[in-house]
């Protein structure tokens, strides 16, 4: 079974042709030959390739490049803007476009939308019309998001990093499995799965961060393997782990079995978006 990544982030140096919409505190690049390489050094077949919101809110140009270059190696997902009337039309055009395999949708607090939001209504319509998973990012807003999910129980969900918050720079908050129980409820909803992304910088060990087995194995019987994708959220996470020490603790565990591993780090993340690198 291959090894995929269901998140991970490349992007070019802030440059006038291609500018940032923010500056987060990432590093200054990881383009797609260098996000590429990092998975090489540490024998990952492919990725999800999530276009970076922070740097390019809804334009994926740079993403369709990468994958151009890449196209055993990446797949794409792509955000998409609730308040465009034309959804429809965006998710065609990106449904005909080589190497991309799902949209996103972000469900946070900070967006102030409602679940039954007319332009979610049209962009889950849509992708249930264009035979699209759906990422939404919900994780301090899980309520909220749950409720979107129920809306729609055509609609395929991929929900990021474990529907909770997770630190942008050390340390971990106190009490970072708080909404732990919700996720678990989450579970229920038969057209759902869940990335397990950036679980280790929800540590609040050092490496080999020991201490995110319990609650993961919580996750784990919860959703049921086969339900669970693991990623690294790389580079978001670039300030908290480096991409080896996001990968290494997840090869090298035994709290879970060589064919849990094989589904949690590949197998799940292929059969939810119906892609797997050509190499793997």
């Amino acid at each position: 079974m291959p090894i995929i990544d269901s998140q991970v982030h490349a992007y070019e140096a802030n440059a006038p042709e291609r500018p940032w919409d923010t500056v987060p505190n990432w590093p200054d690049h990881v383009t797609g030959d260098e996000m590429v390489a990092a998975m090489d050094a540490v024998g990952v077949d492919g990725a999800i390739f999530v276009s970076a919101f922070s740097m390019y809110r809804y334009d994926a140009s740079y993403a369709i490049e990468v994958q151009q270059a890449h196209p055993d190696r990446l797949a794409l997902v792509k955000p998409i803007d609730p308040d465009n009337p034309e959804t429809d039309d965006i998710i065609a055009d990106w449904k005909s476009t080589p190497g991309t395999a799902g949209i996103r949708i972000f469900m946070r607090e900070e967006e102030k939308r409602a679940p039954d939001d007319p332009g979610f209504d049209r962009i889950l319509r849509a992708a249930v019309r264009h035979d699209f998973p759906v990422n939404i990012l919900c994780w301090d807003n899980i309520d909220a998001g749950t409720a979107v999910i129920d809306r729609h129980p055509e609609t395929r969900f991929v929900v990021d990093h474990l529907a909770v918050l997770q630190p942008r720079s050390p340390p971990a908050p106190a009490e970072p499995w708080a909404d732990l129980p919700k996720v678990l409820q989450l579970a229920k909803r038969p057209n759902a799965v869940i990335k397990v992304s950036g679980a280790c910088t929800l540590s609040r060990e050092p490496y080999p961060f020991a201490d995110i087995w319990d609650p993961l194995a919580r996750v784990f019987d919860a959703w049921g393997i086969d339900r669970c994708l693991w990623g690294t959220d790389w580079t978001r996470a670039h300030a908290v782990v480096n991409y080896e020490q996001a990968v290494t603790p997840f090869l090298e565990t035994n709290r879970i079995s060589a064919d849990e591993r094989a589904m949690l780090m590949g197998g799940a993340c292929a059969k939810a978006y119906g892609w797997s690198p050509k190499n793997g």
